[in-house]
């Protein structure tokens, strides 16, 4: 195959998308790393805040010089740092925590419930590192040719009211655990290799952890869960109260009803809002511990229950609590936003009854005033009449005074209907005159 050239052109490429490596190697990330028989991993987890990112790095930096190794990229998201003789330590960066699992060699027929063997790590480096511890594991694997633990003692190294066991990859391996943080403050695992390849070891490990790390991180959620179930049957027993007040409002309170329902709403909108990152996440990690469980192909030990069958009891009611609150908020949210809705329609239907009473009261109060104005006009055409009448009497007893044959009687008679109309048509033209300037 020497003789063949590369597939691709080479301007075909220069034009490959520049997140193409990032995501084919992606897959790749975080491989687990094989081990040998017999063992010692120890696991940690730790809850980050945004600003110890940069504190974590040089604790990894302080590390790799001691160990001779070169220091880590910033925005490395995995570093495997090997230690002196066959030891390793593996840093995992995940969205909210990281992880630091360290694999030692043990030593054949090392005494099982010995754990104060050193450590190859600078003197308080751990004492150093950054954030909040969540997670601590210990696993101790036993190889083949190892005889199995018998129930002394298990009962020596599991301080759990609880012990957990199953045959798992095909029963090549058998796990116990109980899930308990012992007198060390860490959950002990004990996995007893009867035929698996140091890659299988090291994925059985890892899942191992995985479940371990992901059970601790979906359990995150309960406590906020059982500080927002008070909140929660308050805020639906005031829905239940403001509903039932909806059914027969008075016009009057319909605007209070609406303020205190728009309250009611905000304050089921800041549960919405503080809570659903980490429902969501409890989610996740519980899918997560599902999965690896699947993967670990479990068989069931005589008398003792399996990894699955302990989760199933003691994890999954934890994880059903959360996915309950988070489904009671979300249902609050809509209950309350229809119940807004119906009732501004109501505030809507009630403002636009008024406002048609209003205009109708406008309408009979414009004919009322149209009628009072004909009235005044026609006063006012008499009060003119009157006045220009008057004139043209004082006007005829002048001219009969001056000799004129002009009878008084007469002239205001005949002045009486010619006046009259003549003030009827101009009063009647300035009006139209008004009422056109209005129009425009």
């Amino acid at each position: 195959m020497a003789g063949i050239g590369p597939l691709l052109p080479e301007g075909l490429r220069n034009r490959a998308h520049p997140l193409r490596p990032a995501l084919a190697g992606e897959v790749h990330a975080r491989p687990p790393l094989p081990l040998a028989a017999p063992a010692r991993v120890l696991h940690l987890g730790l809850l980050l805040d945004a600003g110890e990112n940069a504190a974590e790095y040089d604790q990894l930096a302080a590390l790799c010089r001691h160990a001779g190794q070169p220091e880590p990229m910033r925005g490395t998201k995995h570093v495997a740092i090997p230690l002196n003789g066959a030891a390793h330590l593996i840093w995992e960066k995940r969205t909210e925590f990281s992880t630091y699992t360290l694999y030692l060699r043990r030593q054949p027929g090392a005494p099982l419930d010995d754990r104060a063997a050193g450590l190859p790590l600078p003197s308080g480096w751990l004492d150093t590192l950054p954030g909040k511890l969540m997670v601590s594991a210990d696993v101790t694997l036993l190889a083949a040719h190892e005889p199995e633990p018998d129930a002394a003692l298990l009962q020596r190294l599991f301080d759990g009211p609880t012990l957990v066991a199953s045959r798992i990859a095909s029963k090549h391996a058998t796990v116990w655990t109980d899930f308990f943080l012992g007198a060390d403050d860490t959950v002990r695992f004990l996995v007893h290799d009867c035929g698996l390849s140091d890659a299988q070891r090291g994925r059985a490990v890892m899942r191992l952890l995985e479940i371990e790390t992901y059970r601790m991180m979906a359990l995150l959620a309960l406590p906020l869960a059982q500080q927002v179930a008070p909140r929660i049957t308050q805020l639906e027993h005031g829905l239940a109260t403001l509903a039932g007040r909806m059914v027969d409002v008075a016009h009057e309170s319909e605007q209070t009803l609406l303020r205190e329902i728009a309250g009611l709403a905000a304050e089921v909108e800041t549960l919405a809002v503080e809570t659903p990152y980490r429902f969501g996440a409890a989610r996740a990690y519980h899918a997560l511990v599902e999965r690896r469980i699947a993967e670990l192909r479990e068989e069931r030990i005589e008398g003792l229950p399996t990894i699955g069958e302990f989760m199933e009891r003691r994890l999954s009611p934890a994880m059903r609590t959360c996915i309950t609150m988070a489904e009671r908020i979300e249902g609050l949210s809509r209950r309350a936003t229809r119940m807004a809705n119906l009732l501004r329609t109501r505030v809507d239907v009630s403002l636009e009854r008024q406002n048609v009473e209003l205009l109708d009261a406008m309408n009979r109060r414009s004919h009322l005033q149209l009628r009072l104005q004909e009235t005044v006009e026609g006063l006012s055409v008499a009060a003119i009449t009157y006045y220009f009448v008057g004139l043209v009497g004082y006007g005829a007893q002048a001219l009969h005074a001056m000799g004129l044959p002009v009878n008084k009687e007469i002239a205001i008679g005949i002045a009486i209907p010619i006046v009259a109309g003549v003030v009827w048509w101009g009063l009647r033209r300035f009006r139209r005159s008004l009422q056109k300037d209005g129009l425009h």
